[in-house]
């Protein structure tokens, strides 16, 4: 088995995010080839010494991204090669301290007129509600719950579930948004369409799952696309760098 194969597999197992795998598969990568995609059982600890004084120094990265390349590596090492690195060899990059820049409620309603829909009822979700973005995207159709004025966030942040406080003035919009998923979801399903991506082995366990209703994201991408393995026509939620 290659060697990312292993990495990612490994992610699965032990159940990171799909953000995070993606991260960290993307920053493994990147050290492979800064080594000349050597394999990591013949480097060691300087070469990644030197893989993160060039993204700090000839890259410019942000120290977050620094210490996200240095968790990666780290974890290539010991939970897919079982050959764990001395921590104590790195220094962690210190983040700097900034003051945010926070708009006022004037600023925030000027903003949101200015955005199309679904942008504009994305972004209220996300100031009303206090969401992050891939939090807000993720959410389910079945993961609106109308009557208690909350949202349910699956595999959040550390992988938790939780709940986010609905505004009651963004129900009616929230309202039209899960009518407007309905029709295009009947429309999907009249051509042959319809399915959605699930979480593990659900598409396994509850095989009509993937074409119902409440398993659809509340903002969905503009076209669907077909599965290269399955040949079926998935709708996926909207990509964040469409937002």
């Amino acid at each position: 088995m290659k060697l990312m194969e292993r990495v990612k597999m490994t992610l699965r197992r032990m159940h990171y995010s799909p953000r995070t795998e993606e991260a960290y598969v993307g920053w493994i990568v990147r050290f492979l080839r800064f080594t000349g995609m050597k394999h990591p059982l013949e480097l060691g600890v300087d070469a990644l010494r030197e893989f993160l004084n060039h993204l700090a120094n000839e890259r410019n990265v942000a120290a977050s991204s620094q210490n996200q390349a240095l968790c990666a590596v780290l974890f290539m090492y010991k939970q897919v090669l079982g050959m764990p690195l001395e921590v104590q060899a790195f220094d962690r990059a210190k983040r700097p301290r900034h003051l945010p820049g926070v708009l006022d409620a004037a600023e925030v309603r000027a903003l949101l007129r200015a955005m199309r829909p679904p942008c504009a009822l994305i972004a209220a979700v996300l100031y009303g509600a206090g969401m992050r973005l891939h939090e807000c995207l993720g959410v389910r159709v079945k993961d609106v719950d109308l009557v208690r004025g909350v949202l349910i966030i699956r595999a959040g942040k550390g992988g938790h579930d939780r709940m986010a406080i609905l505004p009651q003035r963004l129900k009616p919009a929230i309202v039209a948004q899960l009518a407007r998923v309905s029709r295009q979801h009947a429309a999907d399903l009249g051509a042959g369409g319809g399915y959605v991506d699930l979480p593990h082995a659900l598409a396994r366990k509850v095989p009509a799952a993937e074409r119902a209703l409440s398993w659809q994201y509340v903002f969905p991408a503009s076209r669907p696309y077909v599965d290269k393995e399955t040949g079926k026509r998935v709708r996926p939620h909207l990509h964040e760098t469409a937002v």
